[in-house]
């Protein structure tokens, strides 16, 4: 954490007495949240499992940038691009340090949808081979399904899941050692389930796997920001994760790799940037990372992303991960306690969010209605048809929580549930 931002904590009052987080001060901070929707009702925003709200500190970094660094980084030789660039490669190292990895095992993506595709495709081209099996779990969202179904098809290789037992998205952990067979080469998963907030044993998974020779990938959409997160205590290969929902722009993600598994992939996407000399016959690429970021880079966006990470590390992660735990608990005790609710998920510890369902009401009708009430949420498959399936659900709604929300927004989102079960009554 920087002395600058230590210094704007306790000039906005984080802290109370005894070194509490003021949570109502914290809140203040994000200017979207004090605002009336629908019919003149508060927004109550429940849906931060999609994305996440920006705190003014992220909304001046990105101001800052372009009304005074503004300018294309690594070729320029005039003062302005060498600005823009040391902010853009201070940027990764600031989103390295925040999960504990090196600055050459970062590189910047559009997101975790595309991080994910780029091993899936630049790993696979350089690893995966006929009768090869790639290992998933039943409760992977479409982004770290369908890139590895299109590989499969692509190498004759087939795919393998760990099986969720029940509707409450346990899986089964006692049949992983049995599925990491010498065939499989990639054992890719989730490390918090997007649809049911199940938490997955991330660095027991890659130690085994390890051991046996398997590359791993998590992924991190719905962990990094919320729980503290570190590559090398994990041991994963790679791992990937968005800005989007940690406080940061929309369009910037990260894809970790180790330094070994970078090196040893062919390029993603081809263009300039990412070469060392191209004549017509053929070309040469830069080392890792520069070699998978084709194009002028999302310059704002990692710059962005760095500052929501130094807006998060200000507050601490610790007591994010506490705050994030204490509302989720409320959140799917307050679920249960309203008639014809019924929560899903986990009956222990979870990730921020609650999947449900009403008795008699569709999803959709239902965060239609809630909607009309100010409260945001989401409502369908969450981009986990096949879990949803399994589940033999057409869809849920799915209240997701972040450390801006509060209790008095659950106790008014239990009131709106049951005037919407009173509507469709």
């Amino acid at each position: 954490m920087t002395e600058e931002l230590r210094t704007e904590a306790a000039e906005h009052g984080r802290r109370g007495r005894g070194g509490a987080i003021d949570w109502a001060a914290v809140r203040a901070e994000f200017p979207i949240l004090n605002q009336v929707q629908a019919n003149g009702k508060p927004l109550l925003y429940f849906d931060s499992a999609a994305s996440s709200q920006k705190p003014q500190a992220v909304i001046d970094a990105l101001e800052t940038y372009y009304s005074h660094d503004n300018a294309n980084v690594h070729r320029g030789l005039y003062e302005l691009s060498a600005r823009a660039t040391e902010h853009y490669e201070a940027a990764r190292r600031r989103v390295a340090a925040f999960i504990g990895a090196q600055e050459d095992e970062i590189v910047f993506t559009r997101g975790t949808t595309e991080a994910v595709n780029l091993v899936a495709r630049a790993w696979c081209e350089a690893n995966l081979r006929a009768g090869d099996v790639i290992l998933l779990t039943e409760l992977e969202h479409h982004s770290n399904l369908v890139p590895w179904q299109l590989a499969a098809e692509r190498h004759g290789a087939s795919l393998r899941f760990v099986p969720v037992m029940g509707d409450d998205g346990t899986l089964d952990l006692d049949a992983v050692p049995a599925l990491l067979t010498p065939e499989v080469k990639m054992f890719a998963f989730t490390h918090i389930s997007n649809s049911l907030g199940t938490i997955t044993p991330a660095a027991e998974w890659c130690s085994l796997a390890r051991s046996r020779g398997v590359t791993t990938l998590v992924d991190a959409a719905q962990s990094v920001g919320h729980i503290p997160v570190n590559v090398k205590e994990i041991g994963c290969d790679f791992l990937a994760f968005s800005g989007h929902k940690i406080c940061a722009p929309t369009g910037i993600g990260a894809l970790y790799g180790t330094a070994s598994a970078l090196a040893a992939m062919p390029p993603f996407h081809g263009g300039g940037e990412m070469i060392e000399s191209v004549r017509y016959e053929r070309s040469t690429f830069r080392a890792a990372p520069g070699k998978f970021e084709a194009g002028t880079p999302p310059i704002a966006g990692a710059i962005g992303l760095a500052a929501g990470c130094d807006y998060l590390d200000a507050i601490g992660m610790e007591s994010i991960m506490e705050r994030d735990e204490f509302l989720t608990a409320l959140l799917v005790q307050t679920l249960n306690s309203v008639h014809g609710v019924r929560a899903i998920g986990p009956k222990g510890k979870r990730g921020a969010l609650s999947s449900f369902v009403m008795e008699g009401v569709h999803p959709h009708d239902l965060v239609t209605f809630a909607s009309e009430q100010g409260l945001a949420m989401r409502g369908g498959h969450h981009c986990t048809q096949p879990l949803m399936r399994k589940l033999g659900l057409t869809g849920t709604a799915r209240a997701s929580l972040y450390f801006y929300n509060t209790e008095g927004e659950i106790d008014r989102m239990a009131e709106i549930l049951t005037a919407t079960r009173r509507y469709f009554a």
